[in-house]
């Protein structure tokens, strides 16, 4: 069964992602939108990345939107994620697919839906569309019509978006620092988007890997410290301040500081935070899934601000963007949501906030980490995956029925099972065993004050699955 995880359909090309396929997930999005929006004129906003066959599947997937009488504006070129929800919102669009298979490796494509607000679509809005899948697999959805061009558009999604930009972010400062950035655009979509909006402000730039390649250079098109190595030796090789990357459709970001070394997306998000309410004074709602490091909350307690806990996966954070209810979302993914922005992760926009920050403040990324432990303390995480056997998923779900009291001597203070388990200690510390939404693993994480009692937690966990 075709299913939506944590950020869409992702599949491996020519096993489950196959043209047949994909046809019957359009189809069922195209039905699904009938049945929300009867009798209304629809439109959808269709977007690819960079990948092998991207091109060719939103194509084929603008030629049977046509077929379905929907109005479809095609992106004329590969766009970032973030990009295509602006456009949604800018032209009032019904939605919007975006053919992406984001961080995953090459012989991984994807595809992911945003609604109306631009914002990814809630499991009540896939589960419905999974169930469409379903229905129309009888139907034999081929390929034996014809695009009616009537229906099908060119759309420019840059320039909107980076007008867009221009106004969220203070380039002027950013100019007076003198500071000099490194980018690496991982052979992804941000190409002519972050490079751009920089090098059109003046600021003076160093940019590698800024042109297609299908395959990412042989590697996988995440912010990854393996895979940003040039990256590391661009920053210090030419005296940057800084280097910014994002993902194959731009929705994540990678920093790595003056030192060369790479800032783990966690510090980011609370950097950005303290940033946020302790410069522009921005008060209200703060969020953070269940895998995101509790100095989120910290922050957030000396401020006196809520914090809201969602699952892993950002369109829950954007469900409470939409709201009203926050001014800040984070995962520890590298996903960042911020008032008056866009309900969609996006990578350019925060890499060029922590700019903006090192210029407001003049400092380094090392010098305002160093700040920012000596008022917080500091939080070391942990993280590994393992394969999902039989056995450690009956396990998983037993201990999410009947957790445990203690942990490696360590006494549970509470306890979150709305994504997997979460188990939280005194000081901070948590251990979170949770499924994979992307691949068939379970993923393990937890959070301490020291890298030692980190890694203890985490085997503690290990041990309760096997």
């Amino acid at each position: 069964m075709i299913s939506f995880g944590t950020s869409g359909w992702r599949a491996v090309m020519g096993d489950e992602f196959t043209f047949l396929n994909v046809r019957r997930v359009v189809q069922a999005i195209a039905n699904y939108l009938k049945q929300k929006f009867p009798g209304q004129d629809l439109s959808l906003v269709v977007g690819y990345d960079t990948r092998f066959l991207s091109e060719r599947f939103a194509q084929e997937a603008a030629s049977l939107l046509s077929k379905n009488k929907i109005q479809v504006y095609l992106t004329e070129r590969d766009c970032p994620s973030q990009a295509l929800a602006y456009q949604i919102i800018r032209g009032g669009h019904s939605g919007g697919i975006n053919f992406t298979a984001s961080f995953n490796p090459p012989k991984f494509n994807g595809l992911k839906f945003n609604v109306e607000t631009g914002a990814p679509a809630l499991p009540e809005v896939t589960d419905q569309i999974e169930n469409e899948v379903e229905r129309v697999k009888a139907e034999a959805v081929t390929p034996d019509y014809y695009p009616d061009r009537c229906y099908i558009h060119s759309v420019d999604l840059q320039s909107g978006y980076l007008e867009f930009l221009q106004k969220k972010i203070d380039f002027k400062i950013i100019k007076k620092s003198g500071i000099k950035i490194g980018i690496d655009l991982l052979f992804g979509t941000s190409r002519e988007y972050l490079d751009e909006i920089l090098e059109e402000n003046g600021i003076p730039v160093e940019v590698i890997h800024g042109y297609i390649d299908p395959y990412f250079g042989g590697i996988s098109p995440a912010c990854t410290e393996k895979n940003l190595a040039e990256l590391k030796k661009l920053v210090k090789n030419r005296g940057c301040a800084l280097g910014l990357s994002t993902d194959a459709d731009g929705d994540r970001f990678g920093l790595v500081d003056e030192k060369g070394r790479l800032v783990i997306a966690n510090y980011v998000l609370a950097l950005l935070l303290e940033y946020l309410l302790r410069i522009k004074g921005w008060r209200g709602g703060v969020a953070r899934s269940v895998t995101t490091t509790h100095l989120i909350d910290r922050i957030a307690r000396n401020y006196d601000l809520p914090v809201y806990r969602t699952p892993v996966g950002f369109k829950y954070l954007a469900d409470l963007f939409i709201k009203g209810r926050i001014i800040f979302g984070g995962e520890e993914s590298a996903c960042l949501a911020v008032k008056d922005h866009l309900p969609e992760k996006d990578g350019i926009f925060a890499g060029l906030l922590v700019a903006e920050m090192m210029a407001v403040y003049g400092q380094s990324l090392t010098e305002l980490l160093n700040q920012l432990f000596k008022k917080y303390g500091k939080m070391v995480g942990a993280q590994t995956s393992l394969g999902l056997s039989t056995g450690i998923s009956k396990r998983l779900k037993e201990l999410v029925k009947d957790p445990p009291e203690t942990i490696g001597g360590k006494q549970v203070k509470s306890v979150e099972t709305m994504d997997g388990l979460k188990l939280v200690f005194s000081g901070d510390s948590w251990l979170t065993l949770r499924f994979s939404g992307t691949e068939p693993v379970v993923r393990c994480y937890s959070e301490a004050e020291t890298w030692p009692e980190a890694r203890a937690l985490l085997n503690s966990g290990i041990k309760l699955l096997c």
